[in-house]
């Protein structure tokens, strides 16, 4: 990924930052400036909270190129409490079973090394078990 791209993404990835919709309130993520329930432009920020629910998940066993160092692995798709839908992977699960409805919260953790061990350590939002 190159430098000015990793910064444009920076709050999206850290704090789950997207938009909501003045005329009908829809809350969006990612951000996109145009609202997807009503069609009006949505360009007023708006912080996710960072919980909500697993609606549905998987086991990855064979990873893509840059995540192999990572499986196997558990993504989900969570359903925030203000409504979108993320698709993100399952952290710190101390072999806790995974369940469709488990509470779950927003952590930044390190997703991959982009380039050679000098290169950009890249970070972004998984979920966990809610305390």
């Amino acid at each position: 990924m190159e430098i000015p791209r990793h910064w444009r993404l920076k709050q999206q990835r850290y704090s789950l930052v997207g938009e909501v919709c003045p005329h009908c309130d829809n809350k969006i993520f990612p951000p996109r400036d145009v609202c997807p329930n009503c069609g009006g432009e949505a360009k007023e920020l708006y912080t996710f909270s960072g919980k909500g629910e697993v609606y549905s998940f998987t086991t990855i066993y064979e990873a893509p190129s840059g995540f192999d160092a990572n499986a196997p692995y558990t993504v989900a798709l969570v359903k925030l409490e203000e409504g979108p839908m993320v698709t993100a992977q399952l952290t710190d699960l101390d072999n806790a079973p995974v369940e469709i409805g488990m509470p779950v919260e927003m952590v930044t953790r390190k997703m991959r090394n982009d380039g050679d061990e000098r290169g950009i350590i890249v970070y972004g939002y998984k979920f966990r078990l809610r305390k």
